[in-house]
């Protein structure tokens, strides 16, 4: 019971690290990334799909991302779609071909995203303590239905808090990564 309770507490965190890390692929460095438009859905015949689902997304060199939709008529709801999002970036149409170009982040840019990179970090140490605290009740619970002893409690509380202690460790690392990533440009 106890150990089902760690590994659930464990897998959670770890999907919160995970999601944090998707999160953080979303903010733009001034590198180009085919990340950066994954969320963007594109209206297409009265339905909304993803970007990748109507057209070619690639790069072209480090600050370029090309976008090539699969039929013609597609061009103006992709630019549509692309100039609503939030990524800030007009996009630059030759033909059938859609061209993002990344410009270079000023110091009070990279800034402010590294900001908003470390408010993402500490939603996910939310998340995390979130999971902690979950955890510890079912070990309370356990403990009042006399499932366990004391000591087990005690045991399954420092192990639970030691799981926490190194998820916040690595939401850390994650975050010093991508603001180094963000200041280094």
């Amino acid at each position: 019971m106890l150990n089902d309770i760690k590994t659930d507490a464990q897998t959670r965190m770890g999907k919160s690290i995970d999601s944090l890390r998707h999160d953080l692929t979303r903010i733009r460095t001034g590198r180009a990334s085919t990340s950066l438009v994954d969320g963007i859905k594109v209206s297409y015949y009265g339905s909304d799909m993803p970007l990748s689902q109507v057209a070619s997304v690639s790069l072209s060199d480090a600050r370029t991302i090309l976008i090539t939709p699969w039929e013609k008529n597609m061009v103006a709801p992709i630019e549509k779609a692309l100039m609503a999002s939030d990524l800030g970036i007009t996009p630059t149409t030759a033909g059938t071909v859609i061209r993002l170009n990344m410009p270079a982040l000023t110091e009070e840019r990279r800034r402010e995203l590294a900001k908003r990179v470390g408010h993402e970090g500490e939603n996910a140490k939310i998340a995390i303590r979130n999971v902690r605290r979950d955890a510890l009740q079912q070990v309370k619970d356990l403990l009042k239905e006399k499932l366990i002893t004391e000591d087990d409690e005690s045991g399954a509380d420092s192990d639970i808090q030691k799981l926490t202690d190194r998820a916040v460790k690595d939401i850390d690392a994650v975050v010093k990564a991508k603001e180094d990533e963000l200041m280094a440009l």
